[in-house]
């Protein structure tokens, strides 16, 4: 299925200074004379994220949402830092045009970037492409993924991006504390993981740049080909271990996934065309050059807790009525789900 965003009038609560925003964009770059309209796209749980018409284009600025804010969360800031330093990579990214990061214009930290034109696919299985372009696009998310992790941080002014070593120890503590500011229930399974977690944590200490939500629905596809051409949301980007991303996406084999069926529904993946769990590892190790994977058991349980984690953050928001999406309400049982699944596959290992 090939997903249209879907555009609404700026929401109740998501309201701004639309004049304040033309101002500072009049500032920073040409094109924004004139009338400005301003749409907003539903969806982006995390950062509101709106459509910017103007006579000479469109363009979409993504702003921290309105209320009280967990820490080190929606930093939009980063997004932005990331972005433009990959622009000169072969990693693809959009084109970044503006970031006002005290939140003295609107209330809250945004940037702005050039719309790119293409295709965002949410349907896991990708029910409307032939099986030559789901195996294609799989392939090209290893491969995108594999070009992000062979860039050098240092090389592109990103060697301080985040804090080197003991990457898994900081995240796994980090989503915990997240976990626990955000719960609203107790869940067995988060607590069993938040204990098994830190004991089985690889000895191995890499050090790339780490999309953090790599997958296939913050991708943008070519508007015709099966070959992506923009990464998008980065806000939870930092140094760290690459195994990490690689997990991420391949959690899609274990879990339903955010939106659709998972890749788990589908009896013959090779007569559907989407590459196995062990192709696409191959295909990765391959790109970047790794001499097989130890451990991936770690790899997914890491990040289904960590998706956990984050959706229960999302679901708090919509209680406490500041989330992006009006969608956030719908995910109450989704971190039991996550969790639950993620210590079956620790009780599997074993």
């Amino acid at each position: 299925m090939t997903d249209a965003p879907v555009l609404t009038p700026i929401r109740p609560g998501h309201e701004f200074d639309q004049k304040a925003l033309q101002r500072f964009l009049q500032g920073q770059a040409s094109g924004f004379d004139g009338e400005l309209e301003i749409l907003q796209f539903e969806g982006g749980q995390s950062n509101p994220t709106f459509l910017l018409k103007t006579a000479n284009g469109e363009y979409v600025l993504r702003k921290q949402p309105p209320g009280e804010l967990l820490p080190s969360a929606h930093q939009v800031d980063r997004e932005y830092r990331v972005m433009k330093a990959l622009e000169s990579t072969e990693v693809p990214v959009p084109r970044m045009i503006a970031l006002e990061n005290e939140g003295t214009v609107l209330g809250t930290r945004f940037y702005v970037m050039e719309k790119v034109e293409g295709r965002v696919l949410t349907d896991l299985q990708l029910p409307d492409l032939s099986p030559a372009d789901r195996r294609a696009v799989y392939f090209d998310l290893a491969t995108v993924l594999a070009k992000l992790h062979q860039v050098t941080p240092e090389t592109q002014g990103l060697g301080d991006y985040g804090r080197p070593g003991n990457y898994y120890t900081r995240q796994i503590s980090r989503w915990s504390r997240q976990y626990e500011a955000s719960k609203t229930e107790s869940i067995e399974a988060m607590d069993q993981l938040m204990a098994w977690l830190p004991e089985h944590m690889p000895d191995t200490d890499e050090a790339r740049i780490v999309h953090g939500d790599y997958r296939l629905g913050n991708v943008m596809l070519h508007p015709t080909e099966p070959r992506i051409v923009a990464v998008l949301d980065w806000e939870l980007s930092t140094l760290g271990h690459p195994l990490a991303d690689l997990g991420y996406l391949c959690m899609d084999y274990h879990s339903p996934g955010y939106d659709g069926q998972g890749l788990g529904a589908i009896e013959d993946l090779a007569a559907h065309g989407i590459p196995t769990e062990a192709e696409m590892l191959a295909h990765y190790c391959q790109a970047t050059g790794r001499d097989g994977i130890e451990n991936w058991t770690f790899y997914l349980v890491y990040n289904l807790f960590r998706s956990a984690a984050i959706i229960q953050g999302v679901y708090k928001r919509g209680l406490d009525g500041n989330a992006a999406s009006a969608q956030a309400l719908e995910y109450k049982e989704v971190c039991r789900s996550r969790s639950e699944l993620a210590w079956s596959l620790v009780e599997q290992a074993r």
